[in-house]
């Protein structure tokens, strides 16, 4: 089984700390770093990439850790361009702040796949398995109908289901507390729903 997208960007930690020349990190930092709400959540990562070859631990501490796989991997980083709201729309998100390593192979995208990464903020999605503060990946690429999307429509962007009616597009949130959206001038796709990154503050 291959690495989740979690297990990878502690993988990818890990790697770095090498390259830079610190020691490997403890249980702690990588929980620091990433946020996990208890060292357990961290120890599991470790757990699951020993079981999956990419590491040993001798003795299960982590300052004992040896990477099995030294080639560099073959991971897409993405770029994060901030927050678009999972609730009513907003203004457009910011410019990139950091990038997200991902294996291309396990989120199944294709080779030239153009995407990018957005970290979603509301509940109008959450029908849909994306809670706030998630990291959804989106495709530079043509919607069809049912797909969930980033979208700006008259002028402010937001993240809805995409759907199709008589030949007119509207925006459908996946929680009833919130209307549908009917652009009242344009609405324009800026990127198609593949992936998601569940974040620290939800249940891993």
């Amino acid at each position: 089984m291959p690495p989740t997208v979690k297990q990878l960007s502690v993988l990818e930690f890990i790697r770095e700390r090498r390259a830079d020349g610190f020691a490997m990190p403890t249980v702690r930092e990588i929980q620091s770093r990433f946020g996990f709400s208890s060292p357990f959540a961290a120890t599991r990562h470790l757990m699951a990439l020993e079981k999956k070859g990419f590491i040993n631990r001798a003795g299960g501490r982590a300052r004992s850790m040896v990477l099995n796989d030294p080639a560099p991997p073959r991971w897409l980083n993405i770029p994060l361009l901030g927050a678009i709201p999972a609730g009513l729309p907003s203004d457009a998100f910011v410019q990139p702040d950091r990038t997200l390593a991902v294996d291309p192979a396990t989120l199944r995208l294709g080779k030239n796949a153009k995407v990018f990464a957005l970290e979603a903020r509301g509940d109008s999605m959450t029908g849909a398995g994306i809670l706030d503060r998630d990291l959804v990946i989106l495709e530079l690429a043509e919607p069809r109908d049912r797909d969930i999307v980033a979208a700006l429509i008259d002028g402010e962007t937001t993240l809805k289901r995409y759907f199709v009616l008589r030949g007119r597009p509207f925006l459908h949130a996946e929680n009833p507390r919130y209307p549908d959206i009917i652009p009242a001038r344009e609405l324009v796709v800026q990127g198609v729903f593949r992936a998601l990154i569940r974040t620290s503050r939800h249940r891993l």
